[in-house]
């Protein structure tokens, strides 16, 4: 296989120094979108109100110089308002497609959540397919096409919960947390400048974005490597197989075959921002938390007990030897 060249490791630096003169702090969260939309992977972002996510994904949106919608979910959100409808023209007497704000390369779904399963369905489908369908007519999105779905953890009240399988096509799941005290510090004293008005300049463009994918798909990664993201996702499944007696007792289901395929791309991809031609075993379990944690479906006793998904990962992380 031909050597990795890194030719954009120097540009994918400037990224993250462009974004930090916008965003503070959120590093992962940068990684992690960053992971996705080199790979091709949507991602759920989990985190309480005002924690920049929206002002961090708009940021990059101009940084890569994509097109990027916003689209509020809301309960009376229809399908049409999403991927877009039929118009009737009377000057032409015809009807037309207008299309909606699904044509863009990021959408930020904010709480998707919050609106019934036929919208939810209408965009889990776009981001599945690459393509809507309006009328008769089939329009294929634009490349690259990348969703970042929020949820609120904190109401539930009048929330439409995503349905299991459907959020299995999210490559990952990541948790924003509150910023330090120094971050937030530096936030206040930003924000409180009513005169700060930072423009972000290009760093990287659509052609760029592919070459990297390129450049990410000659990343290596051993034979023993990739039986160990088989049974890292194997444990999930049958945990009495690996001794996991604990976990066994918390697990209703374990993860899906995206799990595993999407792991493999990221544990590419984080080795590729380290400048190196192969996968480490750290790599791995290092985004497997954010790849399995939305998709290992725990029982009523866990809930009980307080065992979290994230302690159930950590433990079968702790548990599973490489080269087992």
């Amino acid at each position: 296989m031909q050597a990795t060249s890194f030719t954009y490791h120097t540009k994918i630096r400037e990224v993250f120094s462009e974004m930090s003169q916008v965003v503070v702090g959120q590093e992962r969260l940068l990684n992690r979108l960053l992971i996705g939309l080199f790979t091709g992977g949507h991602i759920l972002l989990e985190g309480v109100p005002g924690l920049a996510k929206t002002l961090t994904i708009n940021t990059l949106a101009k940084v890569l110089e994509l097109d990027f919608q916003r689209i509020q979910f809301t309960p009376d959100l229809l399908p049409a308002d999403l991927i877009g409808t039929m118009i009737f023209n009377q000057k032409t007497a015809e009807f037309e497609v207008k299309q909606g704000p699904i044509f863009a390369n990021l959408i930020l779904a904010d709480e998707v959540n919050r609106s019934p399963a036929k919208v939810q369905a209408a965009l889990l489908e776009a981001m599945q397919e690459k393509q809507v369908t309006i009328g008769e007519e089939t329009f294929i999105l634009d490349r690259p096409f990348l969703v970042l779905a929020t949820q609120n953890p904190v109401e539930q009240e009048g929330t439409y919960p995503l349905p299991e399988a459907q959020v299995d096509r999210f490559m990952m799941k990541v948790f924003v947390d509150y910023l330090n005290k120094d971050e937030e510090l530096e936030v206040m004293r930003r924000m409180s400048n009513m005169n700060f008005d930072y423009e972000v300049q290009p760093v990287l463009g659509k052609e760029d974005l592919a070459a990297i994918r390129n450049e990410i798909n000659g990343i290596t990664i051993s034979e023993t490597l990739e039986r160990y993201i088989i049974e890292l996702v194997f444990a999930t499944r049958r945990p009495m197989d690996y001794n996991l007696r604990d976990e066994a007792r918390y697990i209703q289901f374990g993860v899906s075959p995206r799990a595993s395929i999407h792991l493999n791309l990221a544990a590419k991809a984080l080795a590729y921002f380290d400048r190196r031609e192969y996968v480490l075993p750290e790599d791995i379990k290092e985004v497997a938390p954010d790849v399995f944690n939305h998709r290992i479906m725990l029982n009523y006793e866990a809930e009980a007990d307080g065992v979290s998904t994230l302690q159930v990962i950590d433990s079968i992380l702790r548990k599973v030897a490489i080269g087992r």
